[in-house]
């Protein structure tokens, strides 16, 4: 497949999204654009503001650009407007990207499973236990409608350099002496975001279809994934940290992934959280 020139990132605020329009401002060989919701955090000349639940406006953005390639990482986290960002906006996304020609990659989520049946490969379906999983399922439904779509599951996205959202929350409250609950038999596949960033900028131009998992083949508990990021960060406030298991009704319990798939497709390597933080240190 030759390699692609013009790329939309929908969702240049998010955290995924930062750190993609960093990385593709800095070597992207061709044209590209990015999208914001309301504030723009890089103020570049490729950004535009898109609301993705206005049909018209995402219609309008795609063929006025006409990518070759969409990388959507938009979500929500609110009840309010949950359903009409991530299931509605993907409807939209998906629609005109495919009225484009131009390949999809979708960003999704291990909150899809119900933690009932790891691990999870890619023949897995979608078994959410709440709300927000249950509209990030109806998203990968839409988004394999798509002829040329990739549909990524990934799961915790941290940083290095940059705090991630769940780690600044943490630190915050730490340092307020508010309680921070760690659970200790959630496990997930943490991921580095500059990981993601590259495999999904991979995923581009590579010739595949479908789910594929995403994410660091280190599955570690919730726990044990904050207490490392609070480590690395200098966090030693800890009076109000309770380590615990949790009850796995609203939110599932273990949803390590098997990534060998990705392993054998991508060029980007997948380490575990100790093996990232160990070559930084």
């Amino acid at each position: 497949m030759p390699e692609r020139q013009r790329l939309l990132i929908v969702g240049g605020s998010g955290y995924l999204g930062r750190h993609l329009v960093r990385r593709v401002a800095a070597a992207w060989p061709g044209e590209w654009r990015y999208s914001t919701f309301s504030a723009d955090p890089h103020g570049l000349p490729q950004g535009v503001t898109l609301d993705v639940r206005d049909a018209a406006a995402v219609a309008d953005l795609i063929e006025t650009f006409a990518p070759d390639a969409v990388i959507h990482t938009v979500g929500s986290n609110r009840a309010a407007d949950m359903a009409a960002v991530i299931v509605e906006g993907t409807r939209h996304v998906a629609a005109a990207a495919a009225v484009a020609r131009a390949r999809l990659v979708h960003l999704s989520t291990d909150s899809v499973f119900d933690g009932a049946s790891a691990p999870y490969d890619e023949r897995a379906w979608a078994a959410p236990l709440n709300e927000y999983g249950r509209a990030k399922a109806e998203a990968e439904v839409i988004a394999r409608a798509h002829p040329n779509a990739v549909i990524v599951r990934t799961s915790l996205i941290y940083g290095l350099e940059e705090m991630d959202n769940g780690t600044a929350w943490m630190a915050e409250a730490l340092r307020a002496g508010r309680p921070v609950t760690l659970f200790t038999n959630q496990r997930r596949n943490p991921v580095w975001v500059e990981t993601l960033c590259r495999a999904c900028l991979e995923l581009v131009n590579l010739d595949y279809r479908g789910v594929l998992n995403v994410a660091g083949r280190q599955v570690m508990t919730r726990a044990e994934f904050g207490l490392r990021l609070l480590d690395w960060w200098g966090v030693t406030e800890r009076a109000t940290l309770m380590l615990t298991e949790d009850d796995g009704r609203r939110w599932p319990l273990d949803c390590a992934m098997d990534v060998s798939l990705a392993t054998r497709l991508l060029t980007t390597p997948l380490p575990g959280v100790d093996e990232v933080l160990a070559t930084r240190t």
